[in-house]
């Protein structure tokens, strides 16, 4: 193995691009044989319920326990927020993590607070809940034994078969209405995954975490997102199809989006990976976003526009139709929302 690989084994991104706020971009040398290790910092964000207005989205509440994630996925459009905290959106993304530690003390505190409205919160709206320091830190997991306590709906989209550890708690939620499970499936293809979302869990066992939910009682589905058009987009029927047979009870799609950086981040990784196949993605990413590579509008980023984003869609229908899914969609309810007896005094205090 060269230098190079040992270096970024298990990476997404082989660069830091400069970050865009930034006049001066900072280049320091490192001996060659470094390795890219992982660096945690403590996140001292004072709330954790994020409020999101969008029109194009069905759940306006998220919680993000992690800022930036390790699963290294290349074309996460979430990468340019790193930014916002002086950092770049490649290899510092997925290598350098902000903790939540009071996570769920931020929770239970919103929830108890008589301005909470009980409504569907959603995990991993920004990075996963369940990238793979969660098996250590357990913040995802507190999280759900709050909202389980609560009763608050909430609605979860992970790439990681962690997630089946949680079956305790998500069998208590289910029980009133209030959990569903979707399951982040790209692509089926493991060398694809390997190297396109490089410490995910892989497809099989992604598949298998349905599996695993649906025996256990908990509604499941299957987000394939993105579809990278030239790339994925012809798995849709198998990635549906395996999907149902595992249990998903529905499924959706998101069209790739590249924000910001993401963009030459996504051109390097192709040029470097599929080079045959380069121009041909491209060229289909601009033939859906007005010959730009993102065009960020409601409704627009998600799907696309044009002959071939109705391609896709049509392609997306006719699979969950013919997998019996047609329409499905996993509801929540909030009617079993209640604030545990012994908390509520301390509302006056």
């Amino acid at each position: 193995m060269s230098e190079d690989k040992k270096k970024y084994s298990g990476r997404g991104v082989k660069h830091n691009p400069a970050n865009r706020f930034e006049k001066i971009d900072i280049v320091f040398e490192e001996a060659p044989e470094s390795h890219v290790n992982t660096q945690f910092y403590k996140d001292t964000s004072r709330s954790i319920i994020s409020y999101n207005n969008s029109p194009d989205l069905p759940i306006n509440t998220f919680i993000n326990p992690y800022r930036g994630c390790e699963h290294g996925c290349i074309y996460c459009y979430a990468r340019p927020n790193h930014e916002y905290l002086g950092l770049s959106a490649g290899i510092d993304f997925e290598s350098k993590i902000f903790i939540k530690e009071n996570a769920s003390q931020l929770l239970e505190k919103e929830l108890r607070s008589a301005k909470w409205h009980p409504q569907t919160i959603g995990i991993s709206g920004v990075t996963d809940g369940y990238q793979p320091v969660e098996k250590k830190m357990k913040l995802t997991r507190s999280c759900l034994e709050v909202l389980a306590r609560y009763r608050n709906p909430v609605a979860i989209v992970t790439k990681n078969h962690l997630v089946t550890r949680d079956i305790d708690i998500l069998k208590e939620l289910s029980s009133c209405g209030a959990v569903a499970v979707i399951l982040s499936i790209t692509t089926l293809d493991n060398h694809l995954a390997k190297v396109m979302e490089p410490r995910t869990s892989r497809p099989k066992l992604r598949l298998e975490a349905i599996r695993t939910l649906a025996e256990n009682g908990i509604p499941a589905g299957v987000m394939i997102g993105p579809v990278i058009p030239g790339l994925t987009d012809q798995e849709i029927p198998a990635i549906i199809e395996e999907s149902v047979k595992a249990g998903a009870r529905m499924a959706r799609y998101i069209m790739l989006r590249l924000p910001h950086g993401t963009k030459d981040i996504f051109e390097n990784w192709l040029e470097q990976n599929f080079p045959n196949k380069k121009n041909k993605v491209l060229n289909r990413i601009k033939s859906l976003r007005g010959g730009k590579l993102y065009d960020a509008s409601f409704y627009k980023r998600d799907r696309g526009e044009g002959f071939f984003a109705d391609q896709v869609e049509n392609l997306f229908t006719v699979s969950c139709r013919k997998a019996g899914i047609s329409g499905n969609r996993l509801k929540l309810s909030s009617d079993a929302f209640r604030r545990p007896e012994g908390r509520q005094l301390q509302l006056f205090s």
